[in-house]
């Protein structure tokens, strides 16, 4: 046993265990010295929209909270509100990120959870990030010279931001809705020859923008050239009117009337399969669908019925009785704006939620045309009409934004001398488009392809206007708004999502 001992293989084996054991004993007393560090962003090098409202650091050992968020900086700044899961944190931001911006994120000087203020060794190591925002890019209507009833794209993040022309001269557009992602668009058109002649022979396309935004939930993908036109929905056996685009882009609703029989008239759905089917049992009226793209808002009769989209066949999952139309939907679903027609030939809005509650915020003698919920569902902007004193019934636009907590409704643009317009708020909140018509009743312009006002008027020339927007979360502000002058000839503007 003795001799066993002394072999010089038994005492170089002995002395390593010594080693290691004073090693580990060293290890244990002294603690871990190696420093922590961010194992992923879920924004890193990424390009987000309005819809990415937070996003996630996860970190290779527990971390002291305080330090991490006292030490976290994001240049240009995004206000937001931190929570913590174990290792991971979410930020979440007040208000969407302004597009067309780049940022930066940097955190350095943060401990871990059982850092000492003495251990300046066990600080993170410094993390720094890049991430970008969607395009400041929006669509119009042609109004003037080769473009009038084309479709138009202006991308005001480009190095050049000039008009391209997406659509083809043979075609005038009639409406269009841009597909979630901005790198399509919906819409519908007459031949130019059809609409020299007063007749109704639209069908629906889709043309590429030439844009491709990054989604955070699917890879990205190399953009298409601007203006790759296919076909949705012929006109051969129906005629097409109204139509709407889910938000999610997977579903068209299209208002339908046979040519052959005047008594099949209603709506029909296009799922991701392209095939157009009716969606039994539902009339035609004015529809809207909603922002989860499970259901549709038809007017029926006296009252508004929320149809399932999967089986329209159902019983309504709501019906409100007392309002006539949709105006618009908050973007989450959680609220809708309504019209209430009164017996006093007034209109009211109100605030409805997905609880129930019924809010008036507002009663007019004029029209209630369009309401836009700002992304945070603290303000509704308006497009809304007033009655001019006199003989002739004359209604003057104006846009308006209602805080949606004390009712309060502010004006901020009067557009005088003007029978009609459209309004588009941007994504993130910081913008809105309208635009400035100019229209004629002259038997002359009435011939021509012009394009024409809901209650037939032709359209000579519009200009397009930007208004920003002085506060994005919606509280109150005494900040006079000045519309800008885009320069541009066009009609009915649009902002890509």
């Amino acid at each position: 046993m003795n001799k066993s001992f002394l072999q010089p293989l038994d005492r170089t084996a002995i002395a390593l265990i010594l080693i290691l054991s004073v090693t580990i004993g060293m290890l244990l007393w002294s603690g871990d010295r190696s420093s922590s560090r961010v194992r992923d962003f879920s924004w890193e090098n990424q390009q987000i929209g309005a819809e990415d409202r937070g996003f996630v650091l996860t970190f290779s050992r527990p971390m002291n909270h305080t330090s991490v968020e006292q030490n976290l900086r994001i240049d240009p700044p995004l206000p937001g509100k931190f929570s913590w899961a174990g290792r991971r944190m979410a930020y979440t931001l007040i208000s969407p990120a302004p597009y067309g911006s780049e940022y930066q994120l940097k955190l350095q000087g943060a401990k871990d959870k059982f850092a000492k203020d003495n251990q300046p060794e066990r600080q993170i190591q410094p993390f720094t990030a890049k991430f970008k925002t969607r395009d400041r890019a929006f669509a119009y209507l042609g109004i003037e010279g080769n473009n009038a009833g084309r479709l138009m794209l202006v991308n005001l993040s480009a190095k050049e931001p000039k008009p391209i022309t997406l659509t083809p001269p043979d075609l005038v557009v009639t409406d269009f809705k841009p597909y979630p992602l901005g790198d399509r668009i919906l819409f519908s058109a007459n031949p130019r020859s059809f609409q020299r002649q007063g007749l109704l022979e639209q069908s629906l396309y889709v043309v590429t923008t030439g844009i491709a935004p990054q989604s955070i939930d699917a890879p990205s993908q190399r953009p298409e050239p601007a203006g790759k036109i296919t076909l949705v929905l012929d006109n051969k056996d129906y005629q097409n009117l109204k139509f709407d685009l889910s938000a999610d882009g997977k579903i068209i609703v299209a208002q339908r009337f046979s040519r052959r029989n005047r008594a099949d008239f209603g709506l029909w759905i296009i799922k991701p399969d392209g095939k157009a089917k009716p969606l039994k049992g539902q009339p035609g009226g004015d529809f809207k669908i909603a922002p989860d793209s499970k259901a549709i808002a038809i007017a029926q009769g006296e009252g508004l019925a929320i149809v399932p989209l999967d089986n329209p066949d159902d019983k309504p999952l709501d019906f409100l009785p007392k309002f006539g139309t949709i105006v618009g939907f908050a973007p989450d679903g959680s609220a809708a704006a309504m019209v209430k027609f009164n017996t006093d030939r007034t209109r009211s809005l109100y605030l409805v939620n997905n609880v129930g509650v019924e809010k008036e915020l507002f009663r007019t003698t004029g029209s209630i045309i369009d309401a836009q919920f700002d992304p945070g569902g603290k303000t509704l902007y308006c497009l809304l009409t007033q009655l001019i004193p006199g003989d002739e019934f004359i209604e003057e636009p104006y846009i308006a934004a209602i805080n949606l907590e004390t009712s309060q409704l502010r004006t901020l643009v009067v557009l005088k001398n003007q029978r009609q317009a459209q309004i588009s708020l941007s994504p993130d909140g910081i913008a809105l488009l309208f635009d400035q018509p100019v229209t004629t009743v002259q038997p002359a312009a009435a011939q021509s392809d012009a394009p024409r006002t809901d209650s037939g008027e032709a359209i000579l020339t519009s200009r397009l206007w930007l208004v920003p927007l002085p506060n994005a979360s919606g509280e109150a502000t005494s900040t006079p708004v000045q519309p800008e002058s885009l320069s541009l000839a066009g009609l009915d503007p649009h902002w890509l999502p």
